[in-house]
């Protein structure tokens, strides 16, 4: 499977951002998805999971702002980004955990 993460850009604090990720091949309806981000500086960290039967986790800082969903028919996966601050600027990956496979990553800069 390929995946293709885009969406990403600049965004004042605030606003929001909407990053998709596409994915080609495999059998994506049976793999766990996750979000991750690489802020300048420090380690990837996990923001959000959905199961292949839709089940969502997400990590405490992302709680009630984003939301992660998917599109099982399109081999689409989404990652809905509201109130954004700087703290959220980061390289933004998707993740097919049945493939071990990522995304090449889209950049969101949050603004001041």
């Amino acid at each position: 499977v390929q995946l293709q993460a885009f969406g990403g850009g600049l965004v004042r604090a605030g606003g929001s951002l909407r990053l998709s990720c596409a994915a080609s091949g495999g059998l994506f309806s049976l793999s766990t998805m996750d979000w991750y981000r690489q802020a300048p500086g420090k380690q990837r960290e996990l923001v959000a999971a959905t199961t292949a039967s839709g089940g969502t986790n997400y990590a405490d800082s992302m709680k009630g702002r984003f939301t992660i969903s998917r599109d099982n028919v399109k081999k689409m996966l989404y990652l809905q980004m509201d109130s954004l601050n700087p703290d959220d600027t980061a390289v933004y990956y998707c993740k097919s955990n049945y493939y071990n496979v990522w995304g090449q990553g889209t950049l969101v800069t949050v603004s001041s």
